[in-house]
């Protein structure tokens, strides 16, 4: 049974913004999961490492490795261990209104968001409450009790990937922001479209790295801002309720506003989690194979175990360190496959 996420009556939201330890301040408990001109990396990439998909996309070579993937920060991704990741290549920033545009015109595809609910999936549910619709963020202008997450995000009737705050809005002048509103299942079928698939974890790790083997707290360094500059596209302020915009973005920003990391990938962190092709248990299994790993053979959250879900990487717009760390080195999220929400995209990747 498809598990759609009307906020009213299933609680789902254990994969966004979730908090690094079960003993965070009660805030944090009430949820497990939620500028200036751009360097021009690309002038130090060779023409061998860089391909341009079906969907038009430039896409960057990531050369295989060995390296350690995890971290010792987080519960759920112990232990760090060593794999091998293959060469693959990788869009080099997230999909985008424009290319799913695309996408469902050459194929009249229709979202898991904009699909009718069936009430027999809901039993003892009014079926006037069974309309399409998705999640939104509303906490900067609607939260009033801070202890409940769901005042800080609503069941938007009518919102889908091309309404993203609902009907009476629009992606038009937003072509250029990274898709939103994707279930699991529409990414893989865009990524089919396109020749690709979705990255696996290994795989996201090892590209957001940029092939580095330092430790550290983030993946471009020690601190937050490096030389004085944002990084991503994250959350500064009193979560939820007062953005500061600090890094010049309340929501999301368009795809590339932010530097590109060494290998000339952008907004690897912040902006959107990603949808990665791995199945999530908490923690890893270190008697699983080391080389091009993929990840368990099912899904098991124990916080709740009904569900089925699959990894996401990178944090969002939504990410801070007083609430929500995941967007942090070896920093993991966890979706359930049929519950999009407004700071859930993805990217693909292309094998040699």
């Amino acid at each position: 049974m498809k598990v759609y996420y009307l906020l009213p009556f299933i609680f789902f939201y254990s994969c966004q913004e979730n908090p690094k330890q079960q003993t965070k301040k009660p805030l944090e408990d009430a949820v497990t999961c939620a500028m200036g001109s751009i360097p021009n990396r690309l002038s130090s990439i060779g023409a061998e490492n860089v391909a341009i998909g079906k969907d038009s996309v430039r896409m960057i070579l990531i050369e295989g490795a060995k390296f350690s993937l995890g971290s010792d920060y987080f519960e759920d991704a112990k232990p760090k261990h060593v794999v091998e990741v293959n060469s693959f290549y990788m869009d080099e920033h997230e999909v985008t209104n424009a290319q799913f545009t695309r996408f469902v015109k050459e194929t009249n595809y229709v979202t898991i968001a904009e699909r009718p609910l069936d009430p027999k999936e809901f039993p003892g549910v009014d079926p006037v409450m069974l309309v399409p619709g998705s999640a939104v963020f509303v906490g900067n202008l609607e939260t009033h009790d801070l202890e409940n997450p769901l005042s800080w995000w609503e069941y938007v009737k009518g919102a889908s990937w091309k309404n993203p705050e609902g009907p009476k809005s629009s992606i038009k002048g937003r072509e250029n922001h990274p898709v939103v509103h994707i279930a699991y299942e529409d990414a893989e079928a865009y990524a089919k479209w396109a020749g690709k698939r979705l990255p696996t974890e290994a795989e996201w790790e090892l590209a957001a790295k940029a092939n580095s083997h330092t430790n550290e707290d983030y993946y471009w360094g020690k601190e937050l801002k490096k030389d004085g500059k944002w990084m991503a596209n994250t959350y500064q302020g009193a979560f939820p309720k007062n953005n500061a915009k600090l890094d010049g973005f309340a929501g999301l920003a368009p795809v590339k506003s932010f530097p590109a990391n060494a290998l000339g990938l952008y907004d690897m962190v912040g902006n959107v989690w990603e949808w990665c092709s791995d199945y999530y248990r908490s923690g890893y299994d270190t008697n699983g194979t080391k080389v091009n790993p993929k990840g368990p053979g099912d899904s098991h959250d124990p916080q709740e175990p009904g569900l089925v879900k699959r990894v996401q990487r990178g944090g969002s717009f939504l990410c801070v360190d007083s609430y929500c760390e995941r967007y942090k080195a070896g920093g993991r999220g966890k979706g359930e496959i049929n519950s999009p929400t407004n700071n859930v995209g993805f990217r693909c990747v292309k094998d040699i």
